[in-house]
């Protein structure tokens, strides 16, 4: 599937839920005096979303790469300071909590980690490289996907 904006893109919204959930989390009077973890998570947490983001309006599927290895590292340090968060007394009535943020983060890398895959193993080079020729054989290309589909639909509808 193809996604016009990034508000679009489902890891996107997953990036987002994570960041309130953990606004949400750190907004506890536990997380006072407790040195600068509840804005080192936070800054980690929204730092997934923002990535993804830039990384898709940057024009380059090299870009977005980029980006998304740096929102999976993002992803990566939550869960890492949702382990060290685990480990300390203060924090134990928030173990569910916790246990919940750190199955988001693991999705989101893997749902990145995918997504980075495929786009190592395709020959598009995003949008700021389309010239006149290759933005004729993507129109091309889309019209002929949309004729098949709408064969197929009407094929369908015949048997019936």
């Amino acid at each position: 599937m193809k996604y016009e904006r990034f508000e679009d893109v489902p890891v996107w919204k997953d990036g987002v839920k994570l960041a309130t959930d953990i606004f949400s989390l750190t907004e506890d009077k536990s997380f006072r005096f407790k040195g600068d973890i509840a804005n080192q998570i936070q800054r980690a947490g929204l730092s997934v979303s923002n990535n993804i983001a830039e990384g898709f309006e940057r024009g380059t599927t090299q870009e977005l790469i980029t980006f998304l290895y740096y929102a999976r590292g993002s992803a990566g340090e939550v869960r890492s300071i949702l382990c060290v968060l685990e480990s300390m007394p203060v924090f134990k009535n928030f173990i569910s909590q916790i246990s919940d943020l750190k199955s988001k983060a693991e999705s989101i890398s893997r749902q990145i980690r995918g997504w980075t895959d495929s786009l190592q193993n395709t020959d598009i080079k995003g949008q700021r490289h389309l010239d006149d020729k290759t933005k004729q054989v993507y129109e091309h290309k889309k019209k002929q996907e949309q004729f098949y589909k709408s064969l197929q639909q009407y094929t369908e509808k015949k048997k019936f």
